[in-house]
């Protein structure tokens, strides 16, 4: 099994005759989680592609995946509805752009409110 995830990150590699040929492989390097200070969070009203629903989101995070999904999952809890984190953005469903900006402002984030 573990030949088989070898052979999946194989990027645009069909066939080699050279008998020496390594291939490359392309890890994925994560950037370090600045701190909070350092970090420059805009949160905005999205409705735009999801059906007139409206969504607050939370872009401008620079950092690890999993500290991405850890600060979603703190805004979610204390704004009480769902949402998603991942690409750099966080996705809390309906307005709470007031409670996130004050939540994130607690947390000693520099977050400024964008858009209209």
């Amino acid at each position: 099994m573990a030949k088989k995830k070898k052979w999946k990150n194989l990027d645009g590699v069909v066939f080699s005759t050279n008998q020496d040929f390594e291939y490359q492989y392309n890890e994925d390097e994560q950037e370090e989680t600045l701190e909070p200070r350092e970090q420059d969070l805009r949160v905005m009203l999205d409705k735009k592609q999801r059906g007139g629903k409206k969504v607050t989101l939370i872009t401008g995070f620079i950092g690890h995946e999993d500290d991405l999904k850890e600060l979603g999952k703190m805004l979610k809890s204390k704004c009480g509805v769902g949402g998603s984190a991942k690409n750099g953005e966080i996705l809390i469903q309906g307005d709470f752009r007031d409670k996130v900006v004050e939540l994130l402002k607690n947390d000693g984030y520099k977050v400024k409110k964008a858009g209209g």
